[in-house]
């Protein structure tokens, strides 16, 4: 998949930036997060956190998601995370690394990247490496113009990596949104002064993503096209943005 929006453009008033969230979001990864996990904590003798509890930290970087799974418990933190990209590590040198995109999202991002008024870019706390295995995997190269992860950013909610895309970019906060399905991506919306959407089909509960600050809340990849035109309405003929504090 290749498109305009996958070079770096001449960035005009009137650009959209769309950031995406990865896990839950794009993709459907919480079975090889879970077994992650599990193989990351059996590993330091640690009975494995449930399931539910692990699906409620996806987004975060790792080092917190660890730290919150904790729950205030002396675990070893680093070896912790050591561990559980060495599972991801096995996994895809088994050849089992499977992570399915969402129904709805290749066409979703291919409509977006015909579009001569906005460019895309990812916001997630996987690993460059994680993003780059996704992109590898799905045949997304060229689609993003910026990513961000946990790499070189503060873990969500902080603004950091949406900051740094639009800085990236050129394009302000009232022209750019985040799409998201947990409260953390909503939060990181809000503090960044960016807009929100989220999606019902990740791991929190739709009503957490209203509360969290989520403009609106889509139910497939099929009406992201209406939340963005109910974001940016048409005036004129000219696509104008709403500033969302």
């Amino acid at each position: 998949m290749h498109s305009r929006c996958g070079n770096k453009p001449s960035i005009k008033n009137h650009m959209k930036l769309i950031l995406f969230d990865v896990d839950g979001t794009l993709m459907d990864s919480q079975h090889m997060i879970c077994a992650a996990m599990d193989m990351a904590w059996r590993g330091q003798g640690l009975p494995s956190p449930e399931p539910a509890a692990v699906r409620a930290i996806i987004g975060l970087s790792l080092a917190n998601a660890m730290e919150q799974l904790s729950a205030g418990a002396d675990h070893p933190i680093d070896d912790l995370v050591a561990g559980y990209k060495q599972a991801f590590t096995t996994m895809r040198a088994a050849g089992t690394w499977k992570a399915p995109l969402y129904p709805g999202a290749r066409a979703a991002i291919e409509s977006l990247t015909r579009r001569d008024d906005c460019v895309l870019g990812v916001a997630t706390g996987k690993s460059r490496r994680g993003v780059a295995a996704m992109v590898e995997t799905h045949a997304l190269e060229g689609v993003f113009v910026t990513v961000q992860t946990a790499d070189t950013s503060p873990s969500k909610p902080h603004p950091g990596m949406v900051l740094e895309a639009m800085r990236e970019t050129g394009i302000g906060p009232e022209n750019t949104v985040v799409i998201g399905d947990t409260v953390f991506d909503m939060a990181m919306a809000k503090n960044a002064k960016a807009s929100a959407i989220g999606v019902s089909w990740g791991y929190h509960p739709v009503a957490d993503l209203h509360e969290a600050g989520a403009a609106s809340v889509i139910d497939e990849f099929a009406a992201l096209d209406s939340a963005l035109a109910v974001l940016w309405p048409a005036v004129n003929g000219e696509k104008v943005a709403k500033i969302h504090a």
